[in-house]
């Protein structure tokens, strides 16, 4: 690249989202601690908050049958009252926490 040149690149919010959607799936074997053809995700952003939310969930039951995501669960509502569970991303600790189906409906459901 030339001493006297800028190279730049400029997202608006759809690809930022998709950006960040896709490096959760890349690396969530790293982020989450799971085999990415064992798993099903769900995710949302909240650009005016800056906040996001990717969650993943055992692809089939203990007889290979597939388990979809409980109708139960509003990603919306998570992300909006969900506590964060790290500060960062690039944390050498644990960066997910688990939650049973009732741990995420109650959380989702608090005032």
């Amino acid at each position: 690249m030339n001493k006297k040149q800028y190279r730049i690149i400029k997202i608006e919010k759809k690809a930022l989202f998709e950006f960040i959607y896709e490096k959760f799936v890349e690396n969530q074997d790293d982020y989450l601690d799971v085999n990415p053809e064992e798993v099903m995700n769900n995710f949302d952003i909240d650009f005016e908050k800056g906040t996001f939310i990717f969650m993943a969930q055992k692809f089939d039951d203990d007889n290979g049958n597939i388990t979809p995501f409980s109708e139960k669960i509003d990603v919306k509502k998570l992300l909006n009252k969900m506590d964060e569970t790290t500060d960062s991303m690039f944390s050498s600790n644990k960066k997910y926490k688990d939650f049973s189906l009732n741990e995420l409906i109650e959380i989702q459901e608090k005032i």
